[in-house]
């Protein structure tokens, strides 16, 4: 994950709830990861340390 790479991550927020979202990085400090989510359209700031998963965008890896 590094600055500049689109994303899909796996999050749980402050009341527990999990999404999955893809996302743009813009930059990361301090435990926070600055963000536009591509879903909403909207800048975030998404804690690392809440981040269950995460995998470069577009990677699909076939079941079976």
């Amino acid at each position: 994950m590094s600055v500049g790479h689109t994303i899909e991550i796996v999050y749980m927020d402050r009341s527990g709830k999990i999404t999955q979202r893809k996302i743009e990085v813009k930059g990361i400090r301090d435990g926070r990861i600055r963000a536009t989510c591509l879903t909403t359209g909207a800048p975030r700031v998404f804690l690392a340390s809440s981040i269950l998963a995460w995998q470069p965008a577009g990677t699909r890896h076939a079941v079976g």
